[in-house]
């Protein structure tokens, strides 16, 4: 999808009622075919994002208004494009941070970023006379902590030290050596990101963050593929019949989906002009851009190449190489190059008929020195040879939700390394969280990597 660089052609129309909540588009023209080009708004995210700039506008006695709308989700799914939509048919162009701007060499510098961003946004309130706002994309991945590996820096400090204290007092907001007793006008906040557990839990206490979890239904994403697909001539009951072969796909699964058609067009301009021709063509030339037809976009056409970039997704979630590369460096393992490593694969651990299957993914109870234990053996046995080795053994759980994520939660930590008691530890785990995920853990005291990520238990099992 394109975005900022067309944000000055977008054209907005309604095909229904905003308050009706029927469907609303938005038309951005085709800098190529200067054709326009339809994006679905959904009701929903208009709603949410509306009504939270209009609150921050509004002069409500007696109500305390959260300066900052936390939107999250699974990645992939148009957060960032939707909040575009919204702000260009509000009417206002809002003030940009990058979630990668929150890092720097120099201590304090992100900080002080974010009050000069909210300062610009308060003084283009005043001379413009229209609504403003920051918008910061990818907020946990610039200012959030996703496990003990991640480094927790001063400027990581000062970022949601910043931001609370702006959410608290957002007419005073002052540059460091300097300050300014003139009230700023108050600038709504929304944030972007795929898990908040990851930032500092009183950033997004309610009061200072309202939290908006963004999960587009099947009729979102029908309207956004139509509107990717608006000027290939595909028909609503292909849009649906594709939005329902790949269910579990994100929304920029179908826009890289029809990125790829073209890939045949493409391979066979380089084929034509030769592959050392092909700078020489497309860079510092006076001729024309190379154009392409409509390449072929038929339903059956678009599920194959989908399957094919579905294989490709599953070779990587399949492969995990890097547990077989560390294991091997950390543990002097020799593998032989034609001899693939003994590591169950997602489709072992889903597959019923897989003896990985029983012994990690349902567990049975055995009996142990009189001791009945929710461990299966090879749990048992793998527990053993980690604490051989020296590691250390943690758990991890994480609900349906944030299994989609990968945002796992630690259980209580195991220091101990007495065999007994670290059973006992992860039976304690496995009680307290008998409907959710939980995965066994194994970490290198010595290189502080974790070595070992296993699942053995999922829920219903």
């Amino acid at each position: 999808m394109c975005k900022s660089r067309l944000y000055d052609k977008i054209q907005l129309n309604d095909a229904g009622c905003y308050f009706c909540h029927k469907i609303i588009t938005a038309e951005l023209i085709n800098p190529q075919t200067n054709l326009p080009m339809s994006y679905y708004i959904s009701p929903n995210f208009l709603d949410k994002v509306a009504v939270h700039v209009t609150k921050n506008f509004l002069n409500l006695p007696g109500v305390r208004v959260p300066l900052i709308l936390g939107i999250h989700g699974r990645k992939g799914e148009g957060k960032t494009f939707q909040c575009e939509l919204v702000f260009r048919r509000m009417g206002f162009e809002p003030v940009m941070i990058s979630g990668g701007e929150l890092e720097s060499p120099d201590a304090g510098d992100p900080s002080r970023l974010i009050r000069l961003r909210y300062r610009e946004a308060a003084e283009q309130i005043r001379v413009r006379g229209e609504m403003c706002a920051i918008f910061i994309n990818d907020l946990d991945a610039g200012a959030g902590r996703f496990d003990s590996n991640t480094q927790y820096t001063v400027n990581t400090q000062m970022v949601n030290a910043t931001l609370m204290n702006i959410a608290d007092n957002p007419t005073n907001v002052q540059l460091p050596g300097s300050y300014d007793s003139t009230p700023l006008h108050r600038v709504p906040i929304i944030v972007t990101g795929n898990d908040f557990t990851t930032l500092y839990a009183p950033l997004i206490r309610d009061g200072r963050m309202e939290k908006f979890y963004w999960e587009p239904s099947r009729d979102d994403k029908i309207g956004v593929v139509e509107g990717i697909f608006a000027s290939d001539q595909l028909s609503k009951a292909d849009i649906v019949a594709l939005v329902d072969k790949f269910a579990g796909q994100a929304i920029d699964f179908f826009s890289a989906l029809r990125s790829r058609i073209y890939d045949e067009q493409i391979r066979q301009f380089i084929h034509t002009i030769g592959i050392e021709q092909v700078s020489k063509r497309l860079v510092n030339t006076l001729e024309e851009p190379p154009g392409f037809q409509n390449p072929n976009f038929s339903l059956a056409h678009l599920v194959e190449m989908g399957n094919l970039m579905v294989g490709q997704q599953k070779r990587i979630q399949e492969m995990r190489l890097v547990d077989e590369y560390n294991q091997s460096r950390l543990f002097n393992l020799k593998t032989p190059a034609n001899v693939a490593a003994d590591v169950p694969t997602q489709s072992q651990l889903n597959d019923p008929s897989s003896k990985y299957y029983k012994a990690y993914t349902a567990p049975v109870a055995e009996v142990s020195n009189g001791h009945v234990s929710r461990l299966s053996s090879e749990v048992l046995e793998q527990v053993q040879q980690l604490l051989a080795r020296g590691c250390k053994i943690g758990m991890e759980y994480a609900d349906n939700r944030r299994f989609k994520t990968g945002s796992w939660q630690s259980c209580a930590t195991i220091k101990t390394a007495q065999e007994k008691e670290v059973i006992a530890s992860l039976e304690t785990c496995l009680a307290e969280h008998g409907g959710e995920y939980v995965r066994l853990i194994g970490i290198d005291p010595k290189a502080k990597r974790r070595v070992v990520e296993t699942i053995i238990q999922r829920p219903n099992s």
